[in-house]
């Protein structure tokens, strides 16, 4: 939890000496709490004071790094409408070395295919998860392995030390787990420490998890910790979900103040379907799921985008000139709409469907829709005046004939105004009409 000024006042050396810039520490305390000013400006400071500040300035879940690009934790509010979630969680495909080696190769070749376009984006199922069951298996891992392919996000979970630390030499992992107990829990601490890489831990019960991290953390020095949450029903994986996230935000516990994970080992798809979407919906940071199903990982992508795109902030694309349906001409039409994305995944594919190559100028609108833009003045006759302008429409498109949503027909004449040796054509009101609309104006 973030310290006030006065709070961090109390911490500073109070010799008032102005080597920081500032006339006086409490003026430097004042701008250090208000982020406007860096800690290492005051060259007095000790180092015990460096690291309380340093962990007052985390959020309360810690951000981990899963792989080079991957971040999970970092939240700061219980409910999105409270302010904004900001990184997503993982979703991951569970393989087991108890599998036999048909149901692998053909688990892993489909975790390949995992990937969907949602408005023009793609997002995928990003992790896979090995777990390690049987304890001379050192064949059948050799064959996981020579499976996935080099750039692939890749957990490991054993409950064998000696076997993880030689399955750790032959490839890299970006998360080390122990499954169910905490046996030789330095020596896993050691090896996420070698090779720099997350490690999950965790207990059924809660008050044992928190002492298991505790001591991590204390006798380690370790905080690249991620808390198995382990799935036995729906009431328990809501409740332990909900109070590792409401103790770590509302009473500040520092120990609990980590990602989650649940790992779903049910070969039932249903329950597979539910419990994932559970931990989606109730903050866990990473999800396993027992299948390679499409409709299922469709499914949890796509409540995933719903939940983790930021409300405040609209889903857009490009504001620019495009050109839709093949390789337009100088007579093709030029159809203008907002850049929100939803508005132009709706109009590009009608305008495919049309047969009919043309040009789409996207204007930027903030990501509104046409009518929401219009209403707050973000779609405008001077602002499609001066995209048309900022793209030199002109060099591509001679015909001089503009066509606007049907919606906004009132911004015709304002635009006949500005652009009087233009067509302005009011188009259909939904993007449906837009192929019938087409044919029609090229006849």
């Amino acid at each position: 939890m973030a310290l006030t000024g006065l709070e961090i006042y109390k911490l500073l050396p109070k010799t008032n000496c102005k080597k920081c810039g500032f006339p006086t520490c409490l003026a430097f305390a004042m701008a250090l709490a208000a982020k406007k000013v860096s800690l290492d400006k005051c060259p007095d400071v000790s180092e015990e004071t460096k690291q309380i500040l340093a962990e007052a300035a985390e959020p309360p879940i810690r951000t981990v790094l899963i792989g080079e690009k991957y971040k999970i934790g970092g939240e700061i509010v219980l409910f999105r409408h409270e302010k904004t979630f900001y990184n997503p969680c993982l979703l991951g495909v569970l393989i087991k070395d108890t599998f036999d080696e048909t149901t692998i190769e053909e688990r892993i070749n489909e975790f390949y295919t995992l990937e969907f376009d949602r408005v023009g984006q793609k997002h995928k199922t990003e992790l896979l998860a090995i777990k390690l069951e049987q304890q001379n298996n050192a064949e059948k891992i050799k064959y996981i392995l020579s499976k996935i392919k080099e750039d692939t996000l890749v957990g490991i979970f054993s409950n064998n030390i000696s076997l993880l630390e030689e399955v750790l030499k032959i490839k890299k992992f970006h998360l080390i787990g122990i499954c169910e107990d905490i046996k030789d829990l330095e020596k896993y601490v050691s090896l996420a420490k070698h090779y720099s890489v997350p490690l999950v831990v965790g207990s059924e019960d809660l008050d044992k998890t928190i002492s298991i991290i505790e001591n991590i953390v204390k006798q380690h020095n370790f905080r690249e910790l991620i808390i198995n949450v382990a799935v036995k029903n729906y009431s328990q994986v809501t409740e332990y979900l909900t109070q590792i996230r409401r103790l770590a935000l509302k009473k500040n516990l520092r120990s609990l103040g980590y990602p989650t994970i649940i790992i779903i080992e049910s070969d039932d798809e249903i329950e597979n379907l539910s419990f994932a979407t559970l931990g989606v919906l109730k903050y866990a940071s990473i999800v396993i799921v027992n299948t390679t199903r499409q409709d299922i990982h469709l499914s949890l992508v796509t409540m995933r985008l719903n939940i983790y795109t930021d409300p405040q902030k609209p889903t857009t694309v490009e504001p620019k000139l495009y050109q839709i349906g093949g390789t337009p001409s100088e007579k093709s039409p030029l159809l203008v709409t907002t850049n929100f994305s939803l508005t132009y995944y709706s109009v590009e594919p009608e305008i495919i469907n049309s047969k009919i190559p043309s040009w789409l100028l996207i204007v930027d609108t903030d990501g509104l829709s046409v009518l929401t833009a219009w209403a707050a003045e973000k779609f405008t006759a001077e602002k499609v005046v001066e995209a048309i302008n900022k793209e030199n429409i002109l060099e591509k498109v001679k015909n001089k004939r503009l066509i606007i949503p049907g919606y906004v027909a009132v911004m015709s004449g304002k635009l006949n105004e500005l652009l009087p040796d233009w067509e302005i054509i009011v188009g259909p009101r939904e993007a449906s009409g837009i192929p019938k609309f087409l044919k029609t104006l090229c006849q």
